[in-house]
């Protein structure tokens, strides 16, 4: 008797020991964790999201492509050399003799022209390039705003996902204290081997549902993280879940006409809408521009020097460099024009189809408008069941918690059987389940109204 005392102070000893490496271990890995607020999270995400990084490079190529448009306004200036090594009968530019002799002959100068008139079209390719920048930035501020809902949609199934690990794991060890006990009970002769079987089906199916929790945390960890580009673990950071107060406080009561007319003007979606739509109407103009005549203005000099080749393969110069250059020295000014009579009906098609994309465009716009307008009432109307299902969750899962307590008290004395204890426990489990996941819900869904109202999220 003495020394199975002694065995079971060593055991008792050697689990607190064990438990206390545990939780230092869990105090040590804890520690290491980040502590990620919802707004950091969408701070990480707009900082490292490579779409966004490819959103800005779109907007570089447009600030290239408007500032090239503005240069073509300029005139051009292009330098140009020739050399040519002639054998046999040529006419040589320098002395304008034909010869037959072998000589070297180069001539160079320096020419510029400059459009007069072009049917304004590099006037309106700029005004359109000026529209498809400042739709550029709207696209970027589109890519941010979609990514900013998916992360807020991640980091709230974290939260839930988190709460209903910690719920599961409650339970679970809610159904092995009470097999243990069923088990001491069977020793006294109190229970069957039925109530046994029952007990540990019980904890199976908690274990699952620990499992199965486990499993979904992990996953939704995995997607946050990908958003923010992030290593794909939850070791490495958790997160801040909302207060009661919070869910409590929310606002559940919004007017669809009030929240989609303040969107209208602060969505990146319907600017970007209504920006594409400028730029093709623009671009009907950037078309026309072909079907006007074409004036240009061009000016140049240069000069033309030759040297005759003797028999000796030397050189030898009909006069001296500098003479020739100045001697055969030329300017020039001239004004062409070009007008369009036929081209395969190209530009014409051209113009055609800039006011097809111009009428696509146009319809674009009103698509968004609707979507958008759909999308704020569908939240809307969103917002008012969860906050319903949130009222009726919060009171079916105290009903069933105040039933789990009348029908364990009396189990515990043997008045209930072990099928209606483990019956109300499952109940009150899930009501448990049903409200944890209602009480984010309706967080989340008035948090969606903020975003389309373009308001910060946060908690």
């Amino acid at each position: 008797m003495k020394m199975f005392t002694n065995n079971s102070l060593l055991s008792k000893l050697a689990g607190i020991t064990a438990i206390g490496f545990l939780s230092l271990g869990l105090s040590l890995s804890a520690a290491a964790q980040e502590v990620l607020t919802i707004q950091q999270a969408i701070e990480r995400m707009l900082q490292n999201n490579l779409t966004i990084k490819r959103a800005v490079l779109n907007v570089s190529s447009a600030t290239v492509d408007l500032q090239q448009s503005k240069a073509s306004l300029y005139p051009s200036l292009n330098g140009n050399v020739n050399n040519n090594l002639n054998f046999g009968r040529f006419l040589n530019n320098a002395t304008n003799q034909l010869i037959t002799q072998n000589f070297y002959a180069g001539d160079g100068g320096l020419n510029t022209s400059v459009d007069l008139f072009g049917g304004l079209t590099k006037v309106n390719q700029i005004r359109q390039n000026k529209i498809l920048l400042e739709a550029g930035n709207s696209n970027l501020d589109k890519v941010k705003n979609d990514l900013i809902l998916q992360v807020v949609t991640g980091y709230f199934q974290v939260v839930f996902n988190v709460e209903l690990l910690k719920a599961s794991k409650e339970q679970l060890v809610v159904a092995q204290q009470t097999e243990q006990r069923e088990e001491a009970l069977l020793d006294a002769g109190n229970k069957t081997i039925a109530d046994i079987s029952q007990a540990k089906a019980q904890v199976a199916t908690a274990e699952l549902n620990v499992t199965n929790a486990q499993n979904q945390l992990t996953i939704s960890y995995l997607t946050l993280s990908q958003l923010m580009e992030m290593r794909s673990d939850n070791d490495n950071y958790t997160v801040v879940a909302p207060t009661i107060q919070e869910i409590a406080t929310a606002r559940k009561s919004y007017n669809i006409n009030e929240v989609y007319n303040s969107s209208l003007a602060l969505f990146p979606d319907i600017k970007l809408a209504k920006l594409n739509r400028e730029a093709a109407e623009k671009g009907i103009a950037v078309a026309k521009g072909s079907l006007y005549p074409r004036i240009s203005l061009g000016a140049g000099f240069g000069s033309r020097y030759s040297y005759v080749l003797g028999r000796s393969n030397i050189s030898s110069p009909d006069s001296h460099f500098s003479d020739q250059l100045s001697n055969n020295f030329y300017q020039s000014i001239g004004l062409s024009v070009s007008i369009p009579i036929f081209n395969g009906l190209s530009a014409k098609s051209n113009v055609k189809r800039a006011k097809i994309n111009y009428e696509d465009f146009k319809l674009q716009e009103s698509l968004t408008k609707n979507t958008l307008n759909k999308v704020i009432a569908q939240a809307i109307a969103d917002l008012r069941a969860a906050d319903s299902r949130y009222s009726s969750t919060q009171n079916t899962f105290s009903a069933q918690k105040d039933a789990f307590n009348v029908i364990e008290q009396r189990y515990n004395v043997g008045l209930v059987n072990s099928l209606d204890y483990n019956t109300s426990r499952t109940n009150m489990n899930k009501a448990e389940t049903d409200f944890i996941q209602a009480k984010y819900d309706l967080l989340f869904r008035s948090k969606v109204i903020d975003y389309y109202l373009g308001k910060q999220i946060t908690f």
